[in-house]
């Protein structure tokens, strides 16, 4: 914008230099009276020409700017350089990790369409405003538009739909500002880009900045009670603390604990009785956070803080307390009691029984002992992400001789079949569904089955985890009679969603009947069966796909800062230290650089394990030097436990074609690599992964790449089965390990994408 005011002064310059009045005054016997004439008309026309412009579309400055706002365009010159600097170039292009493409986008709506915008402000009519009021108008618009460059400047992960978005919305808000029509601009466009960029716009628009977050407030109270900060003094916060109370209470007991009063303050006055009941836990409580999951009971008066202490104390009576919640499914603390019960299942459970694998069962399982059977169900369901075989088959045993008499389809009736196919898939892949099924009568048997195939159909065409959940069972299920039963019913289930024409149905259903079929063939024809199910080969990586144009191949090794990621990452550094194949370069901060010596070129980056949470530093200063020279890794490889894989798939390069998880490959896990990578092929484990199978499966792949060949999972995993039967301590949990060819819910998820979305 700065440029564009010289070129103003240039401009006006040059017309007072050349004007006709000034050129006439200088030469007055050159030009006769009548040309004089002539040339004045011509300026009189292109003016009223310019007047029929509306001043808002103009493209160039009409007036000086006054001192007192150019002092604006100069914070907002200074924020748009910062931007353009910010990836080492200033070269009027703001580049994104994303796409060159995306980085052109935010380029055009922070550079180009902000310097219109400076313009358009400057020619703003006053509209009935004095020349003070006009002023402090332009003044507004202009420290909006620095606030929305200061907001990029300080965005971790900018996108260039937001803020093209965001740009466009500036405008329009500007123009109704301007217009004195904010709140009709509001009322027919409540949505977070207005939000965003009202925070300055409507500051001195109370009615439509009331609508605005009331209105949100309704539609979105969890993403707006994030942003309370911005109206807690307002009336309308108690409304929006009030409803999102019911959605995400933790939120809100944050800010009832908070040092920050202003925050404090909104909630203490909010006379909402729930809202109360959670802000007379965090004052009287002993244990707050452990006591807020069962705030319900404060709030339906059947406990006592003191009662709810001594529950929260235990963790075995707290655990069956979580289970008694979710069967009567209370409504206003769901969101609590679910995520507590994975927390405390994993925590005070399934890592308990997994440390102590190598003890007695009396020993191991004593922290379950208490347990009822339907809180030993949800300690296998909701530490599946964990829970080793052994940890599992203990469980489940126990599960079994306390729910008699009751029968399995009873069990499960009575926890109102609560993620009854992830127990069904976890059962068949632990070889326990038929001992499970054989407590069962014949009718119920086929009922539950049934069941177990059917309804898929139902819900977003995006949701799958019921369908992965059945897909994943069909790997494991070795009773023939039962494999013919469930064809049948998936048969039977798509001649129904054709009839009702049921998109998402029907295309579940064709893809299950094609993997029941591919997974009898899974070991002798996977190439024909991805053919079958329209997706790449899902036995073979060509070694072109993961190498780049110089024949180089880039791998990317994720661990963290507690004790398994050190311990990981030192069995790592050993593997290749002592490798004459490999060249390992240590002399890095935050990473290690290991390069092989002999064959195919490759190169591992391996974040060092520091301490929490410089882990996370480290990770993301290898981030920024892969992106700043281009490096592209075509294998990701998580290395620690299932709680860090968030933080690794957050950071998944778009270009990963092998992933190894080396942790729990739960659907949630599988669903976001094929989002980044629909082609990914994906090794991943039941239980938590392990150091001493980890690296093996590591060297395999990378030998058969330093001879040039291409990734076979059947030859690969042959080569490893026969080096795990000699080592047989390993081999059990090796067999936990699912290869990419024989994991049917990741070959579900590809094939049904394919298919449908």
């Amino acid at each position: 914008m700065r440029g564009d005011i010289m070129r103003y002064f240039r401009c006006i310059f040059f017309l007072l230099l050349y004007s006709p009045a000034v050129f006439a005054q200088q030469q007055p016997t050159i030009l006769a009276d009548d040309t004089t004439t002539v040339v004045k008309r011509e300026v009189v026309l292109v003016r009223k020409k310019a007047d029929r412009i509306s001043p808002y579309l103009l493209d160039t400055l009409q007036q000086q700017v006054p001192l007192a706002r150019a002092l604006f365009h100069d914070k907002i010159d200074n924020e748009q350089a910062r931007a353009d600097v910010a990836d080492g170039l200033a070269d009027h292009h703001i580049s994104l990790p994303a796409s060159y493409e995306d980085g052109a986008r935010i380029s055009r709506a922070l550079l180009d369409e902000v310097d219109r915008l400076e313009i358009m402000v400057e020619n703003m009519p006053a509209n009935g405003r004095d020349s003070v009021m006009c002023n402090q108008q332009k003044i507004q618009s202009l420290r909006a538009l620095w606030e929305l460059l200061r907001q990029y400047s300080i965005d971790p992960r900018p996108t260039a739909d937001y803020y093209t978005h965001l740009a466009s919305n500036m405008r329009d808000m500007l123009l109704a500002a301007n217009e004195h029509k904010s709140l009709d601009y509001v009322q027919a466009h409540p949505d977070f880009y207005a939000l965003d960029n009202g925070k300055v716009l409507l500051d001195n628009q109370p009615e439509a900045r009331s609508f605005l977050y009331t209105y949100l407030g309704k539609a979105h109270p969890v993403r707006l009670i994030m942003r309370l900060e911005e109206f807690a003094k307002d009336s309308f916060a108690s409304g929006i603390i009030s409803a999102a109370a019911r959605l995400q209470p933790k939120i809100v007991f944050n800010y009832a604990l908070s040092s920050n009063m202003l925050l404090k303050g909104a909630v203490y006055r909010t006379h909402d009785p729930f809202v109360q009941a959670i802000v007379q836990l965090t004052a009287e409580s002993g244990s707050p956070l452990r006591a807020l999951p069962f705030v319900s009971y404060l709030y339906n008066n059947t406990k006592t803080i003191d009662a709810i202490d001594t529950i929260a104390a235990n963790p075995a009576l707290a655990f069956d307390n979580l289970v008694s919640l979710r069967m009567q499914n209370e409504p206003l603390t769901k969101a609590l009691y679910t995520e507590e019960l994975e927390y405390t299942a994993l925590k005070n459970f399934v890592r308990h029984m997994n440390e102590l694998h190598d003890t007695t069962d009396d020993v191991r399982f004593k922290c379950i002992d208490s347990l009822s059977a339907n809180a030993l169900f949800y300690i296998m369901v909701y530490g599946r992400e964990e829970i080793y075989t052994s940890s599992f088959l203990g469980t489940f045993n126990r599960m079994m001789a306390r729910m008699a008499p009751l029968k399995g389809n009873q069990l499960l009736e009575g926890l109102h079949y609560d993620h009854f196919r992830t127990f069904i898939r976890l059962c068949a892949g632990y070889n326990t569904l038929s001992e499970f099924l054989a407590t069962m009568d014949d009718t119920a048997r086929t009922t539950l089955m049934s069941r177990f195939i059917g309804g898929l159909q139902y819900g977003p065409e995006q949701d799958l985890e019921d369908a992965v959940n059945v897909a994943d069972a069909f790997g494991s299920i070795q009773d023939s009679a039962l494999f013919v039963f469930l064809d049948a019913k998936v048969k039977e289930n798509y001649y129904n969603c054709t009839a009702q024409k049921n998109k998402k149905g029907i295309a579940i259903y064709h893809l299950l009947s094609m993997l029941l079929e591919s997974s009898r063939l899974a070991g002798t024809d996977p190439g024909g069966a991805s053919a079958k199910l329209k997706i790449k080969p899902i036995n073979i990586v060509p070694f072109e796909v993961l190498a780049n144009d110089s024949g180089t191949i880039y791998e990317r090794v994720f661990f963290y800062g507690d004790d398994d990621g050190k311990t990981a990452y030192s069995g790592f550094l050993d593997e290749y230290l002592r490798n004459p194949k490999w060249k390992t370069d240590t002399t890095r901060k935050y990473w290690t650089t290991v390069t092989s010596q002999t064959g195919k070129r490759i190169v591992m980056y391996a974040n060092r394990p520091l301490k929490s949470p410089e882990d996370e530093m480290a990770i993301d200063s290898l981030d920024l030097y892969l992106y700043t020279n281009a490096i592209k890794p075509t294998i990701a490889i998580h290395r620690g436990h299932s709680y860090h894989v968030k933080s690794t798939l957050s950071r998944l390069d778009t270009n990963a074609k092998i992933v190894v998880l080396g942790s729990c490959g739960g659907y949630h896990n599988v669903a976001t690599v094929l989002s980044s990578s629909p082609d990914a092929h994906i090794i991943s484990s039941k239980q938590t992964g392990v150091g001493a199978i980890n690296e093996p499966i590591i060297r395999t792949l990378n030998a058969q790449l330093q001879e040039g060949g291409d990734i076979n999972w059947i030859t690969a995993w042959q080569t490893l089965d026969e080096y795990f039967l000699k080592r047989k301590e390993l081999y059990a949990k090796f067999n936990d390990y699912i290869p990419p060819h024989k994991n049917l819910g990741v070959i579900f998820i590809k094939a049904y994408r394919q298919m449908v979305l």
